[in-house]
C-alpha cells in the first residue's frame, strides 16, 4: 500500500472555488507550459544552428557576467515627474543629430531602494519604442516594439534588446502608457537607453535627450543620465567591461544571423503569446489553498518527486523495521483478502504514478470485494442505531468486534450492491424495518439476557452529539445564522500568538453574532479542546474517532445550566416567547412544545408556570434545555 502513494507528499495545493476561474486558471497554465516548451524548442534549434561557436560565446558570456563585479552607480538614470494614476502617458526620446543606420535598441532598468523596489525601479508595465526622422513623430515612423496590450514582467536591470535591421533614423522614442507604481503614485524611470549600429557602437552615448517631463536632480536623476553609458549591472573594471560589451555584441550578432525569417517570426509570436498568458495569469485573483496529498515540486530538503515527473520513490522491506537496513524492493499492491486475490497490480513497466492509485481504487470498488460494501452498510447502520452490526467500524480484523448479525450484514451489503450502490435506498430499507420502528422502552426480562441490546430487542436511545445540541439551542433562541461556506468561526480569544498561543474560550463573548453559525463551521484547535463541547462528549479533534462516546455526568448538567452561551441563548429564547405570548401558562406551554416537540401534561405545565413566576422565564428556558428529554432521542 505504501508503494501506491510513494510519489505523493503532503503539501499545499492552490485552487479556485469558482468553476469558471478554475477553468481559466487551468487553461492559462496549460498555455504557459505549451509556450515555454515551444520557446525552448526554438532556442534548442538556435543553439543547434549556432554550433560550437555559439556554445563557446554563451559560456564565455556567462563567465564574464559572473566575473564582472558591480557597485551601485550614483547616476541612476532618467526619472519622469510623479503622477497619481498609472494610465497617464509619458515619453522620452533621443536625438542622434542625423539619420544613422541602427541595428538594435537596448533598454536597461534603473535601480533604487526607495520603498524596497530595487532593480527595475520605474520600469513601465506597458510601453512601445518607435523610430522616426521627425522630432514630433508625425508622418512615417517605425514601430520597433509594441508591449501596450498586456502588462509586462519587470526585467530588473537585465538588458532588453530590440532588433531593427539596419534602417536609418534620427529620433528614438520610448512611450509608456502604463506607469510603474512607486508607493501611492506612479512614474517612468529608465537606467540607460542604447542605440547600437551593426558593430555594437552605442550611437546614443552623450546625445541630446528630450522628454514630456523629467525630474532633474543631479547626479542621481537627469535626462542626460539616460545616455551617459553608465548603468547598474555594468562591470566596474574597464577591461572586463569592454570584454563583456564586445562578447555581448558578438553573441547578439551571431544570434541575429541565425534568427531570421520564419524562425524569427515564430520566436517573436511565441514570446508575445507567453508574455500575454503570464500577464493574464498574474492578473488573476489569488487562489485559495488546501493541504492535500500531491506530486510536489519543491526545493531544498523538501524537493518532492515533481522534478522527476512524479516518479514514485523506491519502497523496500525494512529488516526488523530499521530504516538503515532496507531489503527487497516492493511494488504497489494490496492485502490478499480472498483466494482469487493476488495482492499485486497488473501494471506496465512505464506506468504513471496515477496508475497505481487508479488500480487501488478499482480493487477497492470490485463487486466481489469482501470488506468495502460490508464496511459501508455497517457504518450507515451505526448512524441509525448508535452501534454497528460490527461494533468496531474501523476494524473488521482479528482485533475488532464480531458481527452481531453476520447474515444481516451480508444481506445488506448484497442489497446495497444490487440497488446500484444507492445510499438513499439503503436508508429506506433500514428506516422502514420493524427493528428501526421499535420503541426504546425497557424490558426487564430481555435486559437480563442482553443488557447491551446487541440483538436489538428495543430501539437504542440516542444522545444528541455536542454539535447537534449546540445547534438546537441556537435554533430555539432564534439566533442561528444559516450562512454557508467561507472560513469558520472562532469561539475563543487568542492571546500571545507571537510565541505560545493561548486559546481563551472563557473570555469570548457569547453575544458575538459571528459564532452563531452551525457547529460544522467551528474552528477546531487540535492542541486545546473547547471545554463546553468536550463536556458534552465532543470528540478530540486531534484523533480519528469511529464512534462518539456517550456519557452522562454531573458536569454536563452544570455546563448546560451555567455556560455563558447557554445563559445568553436562554435569555434570547425567553425574549422571543414573551413577544408572542401574553400569559405565563401559554408561554411556558409554547416553550415546552418547541423544546421537546410535544405538549406538556397538566402537572408539567403547572410546575413550569410556578417556576417561571418565581425565577423568571429565562431560567425556565435554561431548565428546559437541561432536561434529559431534550438531550436524548427516544
Amino acid at each position: 500500500i505504501q508503494a501506491v502513494f510513494a510519489a505523493l507528499d503532503r503539501a499545499d495545493r492552490e485552487y479556485y472555488p469558482n468553476p469558471e476561474m478554475a477553468k481559466k486558471h487551468a487553461t492559462l497554465k496549460k498555455q504557459i507550459t505549451t509556450h515555454k516548451a515551444a520557446l525552448e524548442k526554438i532556442n534548442s534549434e538556435i543553439q543547434s544552428k549556432g554550433g560550437t561557436k555559439l556554445a563557446e560565446l554563451t559560456k564565455q558570456l556567462n563567465e564574464l557576467r559572473k566575473k564582472a563585479t558591480t557597485k551601485p552607480r550614483p547616476e541612476f538614470g532618467y526619472h519622469s515627474q510623479i503622477v497619481d494614476k498609472p494610465d497617464i502617458t509619458k515619453w522620452v526620446q533621443i536625438d542622434l543629430e542625423e539619420p544613422m543606420e541602427i541595428d538594435r535598441i537596448t533598454l536597461i532598468g534603473a535601480s533604487d531602494s526607495y520603498n524596497n523596489i530595487g532593480d527595475g525601479f520605474g520600469f513601465p508595465l506597458r510601453y512601445k519604442i518607435e523610430a522616426s526622422n521627425n522630432s514630433k513623430f508625425a508622418g512615417d515612423s517605425l514601430l520597433i516594439t509594441d508591449h501596450t496590450d498586456v502588462d509586462q514582467d519587470n526585467p530588473g536591470i537585465a538588458p532588453q534588446h530590440f532588433k531593427i535591421d539596419g534602417a536609418k533614423y534620427r529620433y528614438i522614442r520610448l512611450t509608456a502608457i502604463k506607469l510603474a507604481k512607486r508607493s501611492n503614485d506612479y512614474i517612468l524611470a529608465i537606467g540607460e537607453m542604447q542605440v547600437c549600429d551593426a558593430s555594437g557602437t552605442n550611437l546614443a552615448k552623450g546625445k541630446s535627450v528630450t522628454a514630456l517631463d523629467s525630474i532633474e536632480a543631479p547626479v542621481r536623476w537627469r535626462r542626460s543620465n539616460l545616455v551617459d553609458g553608465l548603468y547598474n549591472g555594468q562591470a566596474n573594471d574597464p577591461e572586463t567591461a569592454k570584454l563583456l560589451t564586445d562578447t555581448e555584441t558578438a553573441h547578439t550578432k551571431l544570434i541575429d544571423s541565425i534568427v531570421k525569417g520564419d524562425i524569427a517570426e515564430k520566436r517573436r509570436q511565441t514570446r508575445a503569446a507567453l508574455t500575454k498568458a503570464e500577464a493574464l495569469m498574474k492578473a488573476m485573483p489569488k487562489p485559495q489553498r488546501v493541504y492535500v496529498g500531491k506530486v510536489h515540486t519543491g526545493g531544498g530538503a523538501f524537493r518532492g518527486t515533481g522534478h522527476d515527473g512524479g516518479k514514485p520513490r523506491a519502497i523496500h522491506v525494512l529488516h526488523r523495521g530499521d530504516m538503515s537496513q532496507p531489503r527487497n524492493e516492493v511494488g504497489p499492491g494490496t492485502l490478499r483478502l480472498s483466494k482469487g486475490d493476488t495482492g499485486t497490480f497488473n501494471l506496465t513497466e512505464e506506468h504513471k504514478e496515477s496508475d497505481r492509485r487508479v488500480a487501488l481504487a478499482r480493487w477497492l470498488t470490485k463487486t466481489e470485494h469482501p470488506l468495502t460494501w460490508r464496511s459501508i452498510v455497517n457504518r450507515i447502520w451505526q448512524y441509525h442505531f448508535g452501534t454497528g452490526i460490527v461494533s468496531t467500524p474501523n476494524d473488521f480484523g482479528q482485533m475488532g468486534g464480531k458481527p452481531s448479525h453476520p447474515e444481516l450484514l451480508d444481506w445488506l451489503a448484497a442489497e446495497f450492491l444490487d440497488n446500484g450502490q444507492s445510499i438513499k435506498q439503503l436508508h429506506r430499507i433500514i428506516l422502514t424495518s420493524a427493528t428501526y420502528r421499535q420503541s426504546s422502552k425497557a424490558n426487564a426480562a430481555h435486559e437480563k439476557i442482553d443488557s447491551q441490546n446487541r440483538y436489538l430487542w428495543r430501539m437504542n436511545r440516542r444522545q444528541l452529539e455536542a454539535e447537534a445540541l449546540r445547534d438546537s439551542i441556537l435554533l430555539l433562541s432564534g439566533k442561528m445564522n444559516f450562512k454557508m461556506y467561507g472560513p469558520g468561526f472562532r469561539d475563543f480569544v487568542l492571546e500571545h500568538p507571537e510565541h505560545s498561543p493561548h486559546y481563551e474560550y472563557h473570555k469570548h463573548n457569547p453575544e458575538d453574532v459571528s459564532i452563531h453559525r452551525r457547529s460544522v463551521y467551528r474552528f477546531l484547535v487540535r492542541s486545546q479542546q473547547q471545554p463546553f463541547m468536550t463536556t458534552l462528549n465532543c470528540a478530540d479533534p486531534s484523533q480519528q474517532v469511529a464512534r462518539r462516546d456517550e456519557a452522562i455526568t454531573a458536569l454536563q448538567s452544570l455546563a448546560m445550566l451555567n455556560n455563558k452561551l447557554m445563559v445568553a441563548m436562554a435569555q434570547h429564547f425567553a425574549n422571543e416567547l414573551e413577544q408572542r405570548q401574553t400569559d405565563t401558562q401559554s408561554t411556558v406551554s409554547e416553550a415546552f412544545f418547541r423544546t421537546l416537540g410535544r405538549a406538556p401534561s397538566e402537572k408539567e405545565a403547572s410546575d413550569l408556570a410556578t417556576y417561571a413566576q418565581q425565577h423568571g422565564l429565562a431560567n425556565t428556558c435554561r431548565l428546559l434545555f437541561n432536561l434529559n428529554e431534550f438531550s436524548f432521542v427516544d
